[in-house]
């Protein structure tokens, strides 16, 4: 007869508990709600995704795969009451938004302690970079954190070396070259396109030094995760940097949907649906490629001297496009309208432009086979979505790391033509944005256009069964599984 031992069936240990922290902008949140769903699709992990009130719902698309953790917004005295994300927000306002969002550090602190001797102890920590503060937190309740970075890897390590290696311009000249010894090749790059945040930095200010603080704390990091993928960034993956605190970087991107789902609604409610800006698109099909699809992102908003030369260089051109403009872009007085009656005049199939204010389906847009090129501002989930669809890009960089990014498309990967480098402070003339519509247009960057389909069949193979992305995200999941739901001694 068997004891009383051997009958008793050992309960199934519950999977390692993961607390996932987004920062609360759209351009990070995203990318990292992607591969929280991607890690619980692969079992024997659970998460627990933190947002509060105003991001929540943004969890909505990502169905039961994920569990949320909402916590109140915390207050702090350099940042606006009531705005609790980035979206719209004055760039001067970014670093405070950093040190007002590490307020999250105490309670959640006390949720997850209050956690630490049961089956929902937390086992890692997987949070934004700019997240920087849950590095202490990880410390304090024994368990690693790994970095996300939702940019390239080249970008991530310029922005870490400044505030790493603290350089300075000289003679307050804006085109004085500050340089990166310790990346491939030692770019330089002029002081006016280096990130607002560090550009800004005050010695002993309290915002500043808080910005410091959390990227240094990522450098204590055990490892990063970058969306992005080997083929894209071979030069910036290839060995540690030193930027990046030596430590291991997995590239586990493209983190843009297939086709399938590509008209999700993973941004939030849009202005427009797919279905009725893809049926407007149609009207195209004897002419594939010839729209031009813009937007500079959620975050950016187009100074006037900006947006007066790109619709003058739409309406100079005849160039068939969608215009993402934001609900905040001040487009020239009639251009709206002009666009609206030459569409109502001429019939859909022949309209010439559509705009759209307010959020777009921009996956489903690029998707679509008469999109042929891409006038974005280079923010890295645009350029992913643009590689993963094979659309070529029109750069227009403005601030953060879109610099670096537009210089990786158009030197190192060839994929990119650039129509400005001159960023916030100086709008290019209308003449020289019409004169790079029309050689896109008029097929004089076909070498461009064909690199970037090459670039997405590398981006489909990474992320396919047995793609460099999909091993590295193979061995996080593995990684995590290994931490175990039981306090370590």
């Amino acid at each position: 007869m068997a004891t009383a031992a051997t009958d008793r069936t050992a309960a199934p240990e519950p999977a390692p508990h993961v607390l996932v922290v987004p920062y609360p902008a759209q351009g990070h949140t995203i990318p990292l709600l992607d591969l929280a769903t991607l890690l619980a699709s692969r079992g024997g992990v659970r998460l627990t995704v933190v947002a509060t009130p105003a991001t929540a719902p943004l969890l909505a698309a990502h169905g039961d795969a994920v569990g949320e953790l909402v916590l109140p917004f915390p207050s702090h005295p350099a940042f606006p009451a009531g705005v609790e994300s980035a979206k719209g927000l004055s760039p001067a306002l970014f670093g405070a938004l950093i040190v007002a969002y590490a307020g999250l550090r105490a309670p959640l602190g006390d949720w997850a302690l209050e956690r630490s001797g049961g089956p929902d102890r937390v086992a890692a920590i997987l949070s934004d970079f700019f997240c920087g503060w849950r590095q202490p937190l990880a410390a304090e309740l024994g368990v690693s954190r790994i970095a996300f970075s939702p940019s390239a890897v080249y970008g991530t390590a310029v922005l870490h070396s400044l505030f790493r290696r603290m350089p300075q311009c000289e003679d307050s000249d804006d085109e004085s070259p500050i340089g990166f010894p310790d990346l491939p090749g030692a770019p330089a790059y002029p002081w006016r396109q280096l990130t607002l945040l560090y550009r800004t930095y005050r010695d002993g200010d309290e915002v500043s030094e808080g910005v410091r603080r959390n990227f240094l704390w990522n450098l204590e990091a055990s490892s990063f995760v970058s969306n992005t993928f080997r083929r894209l960034e071979e030069r910036y993956l290839a060995a540690p940097l030193a930027d990046l605190g030596f430590r291991r970087v997995r590239a586990i991107g493209p983190l843009a949907p297939d086709a399938a789902d590509a008209a999700s609604g993973r941004g939030g409610e849009t202005a427009v649906s797919a279905a009725d800006l893809c049926a407007w698109l149609d009207g195209f099909a004897d002419d594939d490629g010839s729209v031009v699809y813009i937007s500079f992102g959620s975050m950016a908003v187009l100074q006037p001297p900006h947006a007066a030369a790109l619709a003058a260089a739409l309406e100079r051109t005849g160039v068939p496009f969608v215009w993402a403009v934001g609900t905040a872009a001040p487009l020239p007085e009639g251009f709206e309208e002009r666009v609206a009656a030459a569409a109502a005049t001429a019939g859909r199939r022949r309209g010439k432009g559509r705009v759209v204010r307010g959020w777009a389906p921009q996956v489903a847009a690029l998707r679509h086979r008469a999109v042929g090129w891409f006038v974005t501002h280079c923010g890295w989930n645009s350029v992913l979505e643009a590689s993963a669809a094979g659309v070529p890009m029109l750069t227009w960089p403005m601030t953060a790391d879109q610099f670096v990014n537009t210089r990786l498309l158009v030197e190192e990967a060839g994929a990119a033509v650039p129509v400005s480098w001159g960023g916030i402070q100086a709008a290019p003339e209308a003449e020289e944005v019409a004169r790079v519509l029309e050689a896109a247009a008029g097929g004089q960057c076909a070498h461009v256009a064909a690199r970037a389909k090459e670039l997405v069949e590398e981006a489909a193979a990474t992320v396919s069964d047995g793609g460099a992305s999909r091993q590295e995200l193979d061995e996080l999941v593995r990684e995590l599984r290994e931490l175990g739901s039981e306090p370590k001694e």
